[in-house]
């Protein structure tokens, strides 16, 4: 038999998103007449923002074009307006519209470090930083947080037991996703200062940023003074605006050499979505209140959720204060085989709900074996229906 052509190393190490992989599971439990609640991915079933539909709607051209690589002037006035609004001036150059969060990620990667080399990065985190980690040739190396104290940022003697030659950056998220903790002043200042001593950047993951409960306030790395030539932010509108399918971020840093570097990989990949910047540039321009409604709305769902999780005997859960994440510790022994065994063999009156499994948002193995996360991004009503099953299940699995 003719042997097959071999595979990349990065193809063969690049993980299964754990957000979805169980959707084969859960297209089988609907072809068998099962209710599916979608816990899983952080897809909002708020309306996107009315301004940036009908931006959309009004759109009329004879021919999508090209834009500019770093992406159109309209989007980047909005940007400036917007960020000059949190207190932040911006120059043009000082921003590139991507592709989603996500490119502004790599991009980000990609700029500042050469294979092998690493970041230090507080665990449990996006997983998707894994696959931009191992496409970019770099090394995550995690510092674990814990449910019991909240998934707070680590203290500087573990991020100094980290900190190596290979070190070139720190790459935190507040508010986290898929924690929900949202740092202090304090932490992130504590996290520049190793950025000052270690000659280090910050990739700073705000895409969350309005969304922090209970009034508490965010802090940016650009709060922090001295960062100029270090802070690099990473932000999107997906679910600022809940316009996840536009797919447009943005990476900014005042780092004009940075910055230079990262528009080249603009300019490789041509531009950002041509229809997705129409949105987000109304989005960024609009006057309303959507996005304090909907901070309201998801700190009630946040309430439903912790408040019938925090119940269950054996759970360990810290309140969230932002995003809409909650990391939850649950009594079972092994959340990969229980996500999976609520798809194919438990419902609850026709019923059943899809979660994602803990381990996919650790870099160490073996850890998260007992933790999901929980997107609270159905309305109450159904988040009470929803939760209700995922009670019921785990009493359901542990009596098997």
């Amino acid at each position: 038999m003719t042997s097959q052509p071999r595979l990349s190393e990065r193809a063969i190490r690049i993980p299964a998103s754990p957000i979805r992989k169980l959707v084969p599971f859960a297209l089988e439990a609907k072809k068998r007449g099962t209710h599916v609640y979608h816990l899983n991915i952080g897809q909002p079933d708020l309306a996107t923002i009315p301004a940036g539909l009908e931006a959309l709607h009004k759109y009329k051209t004879e021919v999508v074009s090209y834009g500019l690589s770093q992406g159109d002037q309209d989007l980047t006035a909005a940007l400036i307006k917007y960020y000059g609004k949190l207190g932040h001036q911006f120059k043009p150059s000082d921003i590139v519209v991507t592709t989603g969060g996500s490119e502004a990620i790599y991009f980000a990667m990609m700029a500042i470090s050469d294979r092998d080399e690493e970041f230090i990065i507080p665990e449990p985190f996006y997983t998707n930083y894994n696959g931009f980690a191992i496409t970019s040739g770099v090394n995550l190396v995690p510092i674990t947080t814990s449910p019991e104290d909240g998934y707070r940022c680590p203290t500087v003697e573990q991020f100094e037991e980290k900190i190596t030659e290979r070190t070139r950056g720190i790459i935190v998220n507040s508010p986290g996703n898929p924690t929900g903790a949202v740092y202090t002043r304090e932490e992130m200042e504590r996290v520049a200062a190793l950025a000052h001593k270690h000659n280090l950047y910050v990739i700073s993951d705000e895409v969350y940023r309005e969304f922090a409960f209970d009034g508490l306030k965010t802090t940016s790395i650009l709060d922090i003074e001295g960062m100029e030539e270090r802070a690099i932010v990473i932000d999107s509108i997906s679910k600022r605006y809940s316009a996840c399918g536009a797919r447009i971020g943005c990476v900014i840093s005042r780092n004009e050499k940075l910055m230079e570097a990262i528009l080249r990989y603009a300019q490789a990949r041509l531009c950002p979505p041509a229809l997705g910047q129409i949105i987000a540039t109304a989005a960024y321009n609009d006057e309303s209140n959507y996005i304090e409604e909907s901070r309201v709305e998801y700190q009630r769902r946040r309430d439903v959720v912790f408040g019938r999780i925090s119940k269950v005997e054996g759970a360990v859960a810290s309140k969230p204060e932002g995003a809409f994440y909650a990391m939850v510790k649950i009594p079972v022994d092994d959340v990969e085989k229980f996500a999976k065994w609520l798809l194919t063999d438990f419902q609850l009156d026709g019923r059943t709900v899809m979660i994602a499994p803990g381990p996919g948002f650790y870099a160490t193995p073996g850890l998260g074996i007992q933790e999901i996360r929980i997107a609270y991004v159905l309305n109450c009503d159904e988040l009470e229906q929803a939760m209700d099953v995922l009670v019921a299940g785990i009493s359901t699995y542990n009596k098997r």
